[in-house]
């Protein structure tokens, strides 16, 4: 019943496909067409669906959503040295309600967690991350949401949901399952002081755009320890995205967004990654184009997950004791990637959940600043996290 709402690709962008190498992506990839109907999914790690809903974009001026030149752009594409079977399942449309088309994504993605496929959405508004995210609630797990956007999206939760205030409705709504959320590339002027505030009061993590333009590194821990991944368009600079609407003059430039869904992929544990606000009324051929190659980094990522078995008791993990002030902070070096974790100590009695939060992800450089006394934020923030 899940997949039943999928509508298949457009005519005319498979017709596209015709007219490509036969390495190409679009000939190489498992497709749901009108003649065909929904491919065979036995086998396949990823899968690309395309969300038409944005009715909950109080600037939305446009009737409709087309995803066929991203998937024209996509089709193009070569694939790397890759062995992963990926499928383009077609979209989902607006239902009679916004809430008919949350019910039907929610549907999906609880259809395809138990298929062991990964989902990637391309899709109008990015209210659709709280269907997506509602999906997990079946798994009994705490989840860790990591949200690449020039805004926090934390908005006034008592307020209706729209895409500028979907976080905050996580954050009140039960069940609740958030364990952690992440900002990355957020402009300190498009967000209230009082959502400044939450963050900080809610111990979650925000990264400035300067900080991480600076050093693109920092983000691949935090998409290290995400479950779901969300990339805002308008946290690219538009000049990479068209020359006609150019309304973010600051932003992160192709390569390092391209790299930040790079990291997404290669993580063990993301296991819904979409990237979200496409306006294709608004934008050029560059902005598909921009979309399908991030589209093809996540991938490339997930082609080389190392799968890392994190019982450090048994895995190949070097170990590394730092005194500073009270503490003694444990640092783990995986042999098999040169990845970091530090340890969280386990506050006994609280949720079985949160045990796997024991471990978290960290850089060298974490290790480094440790050394010279100085206590990863990030491990003080995780720390409160799991006495509260």
């Amino acid at each position: 019943m899940a997949f039943e709402v999928l509508l298949p690709i457009p005519d005319l962008a498979l017709a596209h496909i015709q007219l490509q190498h036969h390495q190409s992506l679009g000939n190489n990839i498992r497709l749901h067409s009108e003649q065909e109907g929904l491919p065979e999914l036995e086998g396949v790690r990823i899968a690309i669906v395309c969300l038409r809903e944005k009715r909950r974009d109080p600037n939305n001026l446009s009737d409709g959503l087309s995803f066929t030149e991203v998937r024209r752009t996509f089709y193009e594409l070569f694939p790397g040295n890759w062995h992963t079977t990926i499928a383009d399942l077609g979209d989902i449309d607006p239902g009679a309600s916004v809430d008919d088309t949350y019910f039907a994504i929610r549907t999906l993605n609880e259809s395809l967690f138990k298929k062991g496929i990964i989902p990637i959405y391309i899709g109008g508004s990015q209210d659709l991350v709280y269907p997506i995210y509602r999906s997990y609630d079946k798994l009994d797990q705490m989840v860790n949401i990591v949200n690449v956007d020039s805004r926090f999206d934390l908005g006034d939760a008592s307020q209706p949901i729209n895409n500028k205030s979907y976080v905050g409705k996580i954050i009140v709504t039960e069940p609740y399952n958030l364990f952690n959320y992440s900002n990355i590339g957020y402009q300190t002027y498009f967000n209230p002081q009082e959502e400044i505030d939450l963050m900080d009061k809610l111990y979650f993590d925000s990264y400035r755009l300067g900080n991480v333009s600076a050093a693109i590194n920092i983000t691949e821990p935090v998409m290290r320890d995400a479950d779901l991944v969300a990339i805002d368009l308008n946290a690219i600079r538009s000049s990479e995205l068209s020359t006609r609407h150019n309304k973010m003059p600051n932003g992160f430039d192709g390569k390092e967004i391209c790299t930040i869904a790079r990291y997404a992929g290669i993580s063990d544990r993301v296991s819904s990654f979409g990237i979200f606000e496409y306006h294709n009324d608004a934008q050029e051929e560059k902005a598909a184009m921009l979309v399908a190659q991030m589209m093809w980094y996540f991938i490339e990522g997930v082609n080389f997950r190392a799968s890392e078995n994190m019982d450090v008791e048994k895995g190949n993990f070097l170990t590394y004791q730092v005194p500073i002030e009270d503490e003694v902070l444990t640092f783990y070096k995986s042999e098999k990637t040169a990845r970091w974790w530090i340890e969280i100590p386990f506050i006994m009695g609280l949720n079985n959940k949160l045990k796997r939060h024991t471990l978290l992800p960290c850089t060298y450089q974490d290790y480094l600043d440790a050394c010279n006394q100085n206590i990863p934020e990030r491990w003080f923030k995780a720390r409160k996290k799991n006495e509260v």
